[in-house]
Formats: C-alpha cells, structure tokens, sequence
C-alpha cells in the first residue's frame, strides 16, 4: 500500500520511479549482447535499426557539499573544439571516442563545432544554449555554486559504437574530471545518441564517487540508459540548456537542474517546471 502512494505522489510530481541504486553498476550492462545487435545497425544518422543501450539498475553518489560550496564541472557533448585545433571525427561509423579539456576563458568565437545528429543553428547563435559556461559564471559571481571548474570538458556525442564510449571514453574522461576535484558535474547532450552517450558517462562519473546531473529532453532515451539523475523538459535537441538568446530561460533550466543535485536520494529522473513558467511569461510579452 505504502509504495502504491509512493507511486501516485512521485506520477503527479513528475518524478519516474527506479531500482535502488546499485554500487558497482556498469556504464553499459550486458555490453556483450549489446556489442552483437550492433553489429547488424545499418549505419544511419536517423538511427533506423539501432540496438539502444537498454540499463535496469543505476549507481548513486550522494551529494556531500552545498551548492555554494562546490567546485562543478561541465560536460558537453556538442562536439565544441578550438579553432586551430583538430576536429572531431565524425565520419567513423563507431564514432569519435575522445575528448576535450577547454578552459572557461575560451570565448564563443574561438570555437568550432563538429556536428552530427543535431542542428548547430543555436549555439552559434548562444553558445551557451547548448554550453552554459556565462551562465555558470554568472552563478559563481552570485554565489549559487562555488565555481565552476577552469576547464570544461567537450565531446562529439555522436558515438554509436557505446563499447567504446563504456571501455575508453567514460573511464578516462571519468578520471580527469576527478583529477581536479570537483564535487558534482552536469552533462549536457546535444542529439538523441548524445543522451546515450553521456548518460553513460554520468553512470562512470558516479561511480568515482562523484554526483551528476543530466539535462534531457529525450526523457525515453534517459529512461533507457538510466544516468543516476536526470532533470528533462520539452526542449529541443542543439539547445537543451535553454533557447538562445534567451538568457532568463536558461537560468531557469539551469537552476532547478543544479539545486536538484542535492535533493535527490536515490537514482531518478524528474520533470522540470520551465516549460509551463515561460509559457506565462510569454502572454505577458516579458520575453
């Protein structure tokens, strides 16, 4: 009876329901079985035929610092690199399984971006639609968070072969976030199989010991992958974190995402309030 409620207070809420969290939860579960369907995909960008990472259970770090006490990091699957720079990969059938380490004082019009599966039409509009490092630093000067970590982490998301993402991408980018001793990190996909990816990455990053947070707005692909937190929304794919040019929209993203790294206590996924606060602010001609 008592989980019967549990369930319709956490519908109404938008709060999904999942396993309790597992300590040694792997990136990729049954990567075997993975590795053999994806072996027949026919290698397409709309992803017809594509055996999806399907994971039951999640791991879970509880969050050990406020959020005016914490060094964040910011992971970006947008596929951002500096220009002059080498590119990401984005003909390999397998996909790009490396990453970037971008410092915050790189500004907008020093980056390139290698795009697949996403339009690029926002963020070279507002960077930080899609990578919302002014915002982030906006939240620092104002004492919302202790800082942003000095160097943002990029990746091109695009990366259908999730072995490589689960064996090489996600420990290894997992490793250097810890190396800087951030307290939590928020992930920000660009495509569909960008949510995948940094799901999956998240799911690594946790198990370091350290809390995540991801942004979606594929809440199917999210439930799929099961990162241990997840904030989504009806937003749009190349601007997750907010329309650009539209700076209020985005603090209203990133601030209920990032105050919900401290209240979840189990693995989960929750629904976020923007969509129905701008729709206000739209009639009164505020935007």
């Amino acid at each position: 009876m008592l989980n019967s409620i549990r369930e319709n207070i956490e519908r109404r809420l938008g709060i999904a329901s999942r396993p309790a969290p597992v300590k040694n939860a792997a990136p990729v579960e049954n990567l075997a079985e993975f590795s053999g369907r994806y072996k027949n995909w026919r290698n397409n960008d709309n992803l017809d035929n594509y055996p999806f990472v399907e994971n039951t259970n999640a791991p879970f770090t509880p969050a050990r610092r406020a959020l005016p006490m914490l060094n964040l990091a910011l992971i970006s699957s947008a596929g951002a690199f500096i220009n002059g720079t080498e590119s990401f990969d984005i003909e390999s059938r397998d996909g790009d399984s490396s990453f970037r380490e971008i410092p915050i004082e790189v500004k907008a019009e020093d980056l390139l971006y290698a795009v697949r599966g996403y339009n690029p039409t926002a963020i070279q509009l507002d960077m930080n639609a899609q990578i919302p490092v002014e915002r982030l630093l906006e939240y620092e000067a104002n004492a919302v968070i202790g800082r942003l970590n000095h160097v943002w982490w990029s990746l091109c998301g695009f990366i259908p072969n999730a072995r490589l993402v689960a064996e090489k991408l996600a420990p290894q980018l997992a490793e250097r976030v810890a190396r800087y001793e951030v307290q939590a990190a928020l992930l920000a996909p660009a495509s569909r199989l960008c949510h995948q990816t940094l799901g999956i990455v998240a799911r690594a990053i946790e198990q370091t010991g350290i809390p995540t947070i991801m942004l979606s707005v594929d809440r199917g692909m999210t439930d799929k992958v099961r990162p241990p937190r997840t904030a989504y929304y009806a937003g749009e794919f190349g601007s997750v974190v907010g329309k650009p040019d539209w700076k209020e929209y985005q603090l209203r993203v990133l601030d209920e995402t990032l105050r919900w790294i401290e209240t979840f206590d189990q693995p989960g996924a929750r629904r976020l309030s923007v969509n129905l606060e701008t729709e206000v602010e739209q009639e009164r001609g505020e935007n």
